[in-house]
């Protein structure tokens, strides 16, 4: 019986995190502060590039933060982490340009691809708390930790979404981490607003149309150019005209679409789990 009690209580619990809806919607708002966390340079690219690009556009304030510097992925054995980390940064830098996000607004944690994971805790918590406390975003945007990135092999992207909520969660009471209030005077903070990309399909609630500026995403996925091949297995720091018209026209494809018009998901939320 406690079985079917539970299973109700979680379905509730769904039905009103489907049904949440913003006042006002994210590609609408103007002269507001938005923090974007994301594992990697270019997850909130093809998460949330398009939104971002909005935001931009209507005068908002967006700064960037990266948890890691991306210096592992390349199969060219040639490659040094090192250069990888520099090739990363400027390519980020250019494709976040592209979305109108100046280069002084990104933010580098500075962790090693693929060793989120097994950083300082509960260091890398309160590192991401001190910047929320500090930039007191009206809006957060995170890579969502739903249940599928917790079989992922990318585990810079599930210890960047817990680690994320774990943050905005001790932001909030000033006994976390209170040397942040008594030495660096950063007062608690509440997020008011979360908008988490990579949703599970069942838990996606919002949907921002992007068709105005699904070129400028296109251009900027194409900065990225150690991502893709053949530059991931032999690196080249600029592009064949037909491999990347060929690459802009695959990002295309993949993008979603509702209703005839290209869309990003979102799973949208005003606080925590408390169950």
């Amino acid at each position: 019986m406690k079985q079917f009690v539970l299973l109700g209580i979680i379905l509730s619990v769904a039905g009103a995190v489907r049904a949440e809806q913003p006042k006002v919607a994210i590609d609408k708002l103007e002269g507001k502060t938005i923090l974007v966390f994301t594992p990697h340079p270019d997850d909130e690219l093809f998460g949330a590039g398009g939104t971002i690009a909005l935001l931009n556009r209507h005068h908002n304030r967006v700064l960037i933060v990266i948890y890691t510097n991306d210096n592992k992925g390349s199969y060219d054995l040639e490659m040094t982490s090192e250069r990888l980390a520099r090739i990363r940064k400027s390519e980020e830098e250019a494709a976040e340009a592209a979305l109108g996000t100046p280069k002084e607004n990104i933010e580098w944690m500075g962790y090693d691809d693929g060793m989120l994971e097994y950083a300082p805790q509960p260091k890398l918590v309160e590192e991401a708390t001190a910047i929320v406390r500090r930039v007191r975003p009206d809006v957060l945007l995170s890579i969502d930790p739903g249940e599928l990135y917790e079989r992922w092999h990318k585990t810079d992207h599930r210890m960047a979404a817990f680690n994320t909520i774990d943050a905005v969660r001790a932001a909030e009471f000033w006994l976390y981490f209170p040397n942040q209030l008594l030495e660096q005077q950063l007062q608690p903070f509440r997020v008011p607003e979360m908008y988490f990309f990579y949703p599970t399909q069942q838990e996606t609630n919002t949907w921002v149309n992007i068709d105005g500026v699904m070129d400028l995403k296109l251009e900027a996925g194409s900065k990225h150019v150690s991502q893709f091949e053949p530059a991931v297995h032999k690196y080249r720091p600029d592009w064949d005209p037909q491999e990347l018209a060929r690459t802009k026209s695959e990002m295309r494809a993949l993008q979603p679409k509702k209703d005839g018009h290209f869309v990003e998901a979102f799973r949208y939320a005003t606080g925590f789990n408390q169950m």
